[in-house]
């Protein structure tokens, strides 16, 4: 399990680079606003739009996720842990206002970036500019 990549894995670098190109900039690796040790893969702080890549094994993908049958029960109970822990982080961050777009590792990194960059556009698009909050 050590030698798994918990970041930069091959989906996020593909989703990123493609964000970039179109011109998007976001955090990497950001921490999770009141949850210890959680992070956000990638983050536009801006407009509160966390996107969490998610590993097929270790986040129980409906399509590709497998059960080991060496230590059924530890590995059922820690895949399970996982997912609640998402379930917990998504509720946290949606509770504080991000959006937050889950996607799974082996979604295309073209189409994950489409969608990332609608959402993006749609929250600033609906953010009050600094001067017209003035205006009051």
């Amino acid at each position: 399990m050590s030698r798994q990549a918990s970041k930069d894995t091959n989906a996020e670098l593909a989703v990123r680079r493609l964000l970039h190109a179109a011109g998007l900039r976001y955090r990497v690796e950001y921490p999770v606003p009141g949850m210890a040790r959680r992070r956000i893969d990638v983050a536009f702080t801006r407009a509160k739009v966390a996107v969490l890549i998610d590993g097929c094994f270790w986040h129980g993908c409906p399509v590709h996720a497998t059960q080991p049958k060496a230590n059924a029960e530890w590995w059922r109970n820690k895949l399970d842990r996982n997912m609640a822990r998402d379930r917990e982080t998504t509720e946290h961050l949606a509770a504080q206002g991000w959006m937050v777009l889950r996607f799974w590792e082996h979604e295309l990194p073209e189409d994950v970036a489409v969608r990332v960059r609608a959402a993006v556009e749609q929250r600033l698009a609906e953010r009050p500019r600094r001067h017209e909050e003035w205006r009051d």
